[in-house]
């Protein structure tokens, strides 16, 4: 017979049906066996009553995670019954055939049919492949894949053109220290910090450009928010007239992803009783602007303009009170802060730059690049770098390429805030930091 979906079963109420999928659980009250089966499209409650000789005896067998093949009769269950408990619909099986098709070897150290796996961090991310079965971490991964697929959907229907770019590379990307090395052959290259110089390339063919890629910075943090490996959603744009052009682009396709996950994820939200707003213009101030606001309503003071992850917090409180909204750009870095391909401003201290924070993190960090070839290369200059070693990048612009900007966004750092999880890791399937390489 051919396989049933449980997701199929309430439209099938009468027929018989063959499902398979994985046990969450197994509960025997009298002589009555009940299987609570888990797969791709809900939990169904079956029934293995004494009557069914071999299904019952199969049936006493069954642990968690076994993964078995069950046929039976589906049939409506009792209102009552499903006011009990409405995890498993409004019908079940009454199994007549058991097949164990395999079995977990020794015990689990996780018991994935709890609604909540109130464990420390470590142990779900040392038996990450059978947390993941939990109904709710599972939730957070639809809700990423959403996130993924509607930027897909807006970049495309916004004129952008996806393209691949590589992550081995001969120098470091954004230069600094925060890269790892590799060896390559006979040589040394590096793992991409960013897809920046590609992308600056595609604007000089495509105009628009975006990619879904893996990102590795050699950072040793310690923190809630950092990772070493993390999936970037970038997205680069030429013609565009300022630094505010890029942000406008940005903000809608913000928008539109936060719009697909609240309309298409709303089961998903519930488990973690989180529900988007509606989505409003996003607030724009420079960052001189925050400064201010954070000294007068909060008593703190940036150095240099450099605002930590508590000014971040805190101008995102103010942000929400302000102006009702979870986002908020801040504009116009200082010089020293960003990297030398990033467009000055009026006044040369600060740069046509912008981060977008969202719920008290940044998520974003974007601007206008300099697209000039000599403009380019004094640049480099003042950063007391030499011209030679960036070539292949400085090649780009002698073919001329139009203004434009362009952003990087961390899908782990959204996915994390939406739901309110309280460490990155909890937002990366197989996560990696200073000392994780496993699972």
């Amino acid at each position: 017979m051919e396989r049933t979906l449980i997701g199929e079963t309430p439209k099938l109420v009468g027929k018989t049906v063959s499902l398979s999928g994985w046990v969450n659980i197994r509960r025997d009250h009298g002589k009555l066996i009940f299987i609570d089966l888990r797969d791709r499209t809900g939990i169904m409650q079956t029934v293995v009553i004494p009557d069914s000789k071999e299904a019952y005896e199969t049936a006493k067998k069954l642990r968690s995670e076994f993964v078995v093949e069950i046929e039976g009769l589906v049939k409506a269950r009792p209102a009552s019954a499903v006011n009990q408990d409405s995890s498993t619909g409004g019908v079940e099986l009454e199994a007549k055939k058991v097949n164990i098709i395999s079995k977990p070897e020794g015990e689990l150290a996780i018991d994935v049919s709890q609604e909540s796996l109130d464990l420390k961090l470590e142990t779900l991310l040392d038996n990450r492949t059978l947390a993941l079965r939990n109904e709710k971490i599972k939730s957070i991964f639809k809700i990423y894949s959403e996130l993924l697929s509607a930027y897909d959907e807006v970049m495309r229907k916004e004129g952008y053109v996806e393209i691949k770019t590589p992550k081995i590379l001969s120098s470091a990307t954004e230069g600094g220290a925060n890269f790892f090395k590799i060896k390559y052959f006979d040589r040394e290259a590096c793992l991409a910090q960013s897809p920046q110089f590609y992308k600056q390339a595609g604007v000089s063919f495509f105009e628009r450009v975006f990619e879904i890629g893996s990102v590795f910075r050699a950072e040793p943090h310690y923190t809630t928010r950092h990772v070493n490996e993390y999936i970037g959603l970038d997205g680069e744009v030429g013609f565009i007239k300022s630094f505010q052009d890029v942000m406008d682009e940005l903000e809608k396709v913000v928008l539109s992803c936060m719009d697909s996950i609240s309309k298409n994820c709303q089961e998903e939200l519930k488990k973690y009783d989180v529900v988007i707003d509606e989505s409003k213009p996003i607030p724009r101030i420079t960052l001189v602007e925050a400064a201010e606001i954070l000294e007068k309503e909060f008593g703190k003071k940036l150095e240099n303009l450099d605002i930590d992850a508590e000014g971040e917090r805190m101008i995102c409180e103010w942000a929400k009170k302000k102006h009702s909204s979870d986002f908020i750009f801040l504009t116009n870095y200082p010089t020293a802060l960003r990297p030398f391909y990033s467009m000055p401003g009026k006044d040369p201290e600060f740069t046509e730059t912008f981060d977008l924070l969202f719920r008290g993190l940044e998520i974003a960090s974007g601007g206008q690049r300099i697209h000039d070839y000599n403009q380019l290369v004094e640049n480099i200059k003042k950063r007391k770098m030499k011209p030679e070693q960036f070539k292949d990048y400085l090649d780009i612009f002698k073919f001329g390429i139009p203004p434009h900007g362009g952003w990087g966004l961390g899908s782990e750092r959204i996915v994390q805030k939406i739901l309110g999880l309280g460490n990155i890791k909890e937002a990366i399937l197989y996560p990696r930091d200073v000392k994780r390489l496993t699972p």
